[in-house]
This record gives structure tokens, C-alpha cells and sequence, in this order.
């Protein structure tokens, strides 16, 4: 598994020095990608449909029919197109994360979750 300290491909890292950062907002250090990638969230023995909004090196927003329970851990894999990546096929990340936040929007909820560890699949 590699961990959010190693590089991913394609993902773009930005930083502030800490004296910079205002800790009362939300901090995001990796661009976003807005994709709508279908996926299936594992919680457990549970699985529930899901799609992207965006997905960064360090995070995912989806939406989903139901509220997720912040804090709960998710297992989930998303195929990431190669032309976004630059890659000359799509690839295949597995992912565990957790939610971090989950809120109703309009007609569905979107549930905020990190990328704790990510792994390439063999294709």
C-alpha cells in the first residue's frame, strides 16, 4: 500500500508555509479533479453506489442516495481515466479512506472523504 506521503501519478501537490495557513478553513493541499466516476463504497459488509463530484491525491468527494456516518472507514476503488492521468490506459486505484463529513444538496447527499492509503491494481 503507499501512503499519502508518496507520489501519485498526475497529482499535483500545493502548499502554504504553516504561518499561512488560516486553521479556522478547511485546508486542501492537492488539486481537485472534477470527475464523475461511477464507484462502490465497501463500509463493512455493506456496499452502496456511489459517484464521484471530484477526487484529488488526498481526497473524494461522492454523491450517494443515503447519509455516511462520519468517521466510518470505506473501502472503494476508482478507475482513473488515462487521459487524465496522461497514461495511455485508465488505471485502476484501490483506495481506503475515511468520511470526514457528509451533507444533504438538493436531492442527494455528498459525503467528503480522505485518501488514507491508495494502491495501484494490477491490470
Amino acid at each position: 500500500m503507499l501512503h499519502m506521503n508518496d507520489p501519485i501519478l498526475a497529482f499535483s501537490h500545493l502548499s502554504a508555509p504553516l504561518d499561512e495557513i488560516d486553521h479556522r478553513q478547511e485546508v486542501r493541499c492537492a488539486v481537485r479533479f472534477p470527475l464523475a466516476l461511477p464507484v462502490v463504497l465497501s463500509i463493512g459488509n455493506a456496499e452502496i453506489v456511489a459517484v464521484t463530484r471530484n477526487v484529488s491525491a488526498s481526497g473524494v468527494l461522492f454523491d450517494l442516495e443515503n447519509p455516511l456516518q462520519t468517521g466510518i472507514e470505506i473501502h472503494f476503488s476508482l478507475r482513473m481515466p488515462g487521459a487524465v492521468l496522461g497514461t495511455p490506459h485508465d488505471v485502476l486505484v484501490q483506495c481506503l479512506g475515511r468520511v470526514v463529513r457528509c451533507s444533504m444538496n438538493q436531492s442527494n447527499y455528498q459525503a467528503a472523504a480522505t485518501i488514507d492509503e491508495y494502491q495501484f491494481a494490477e491490470q
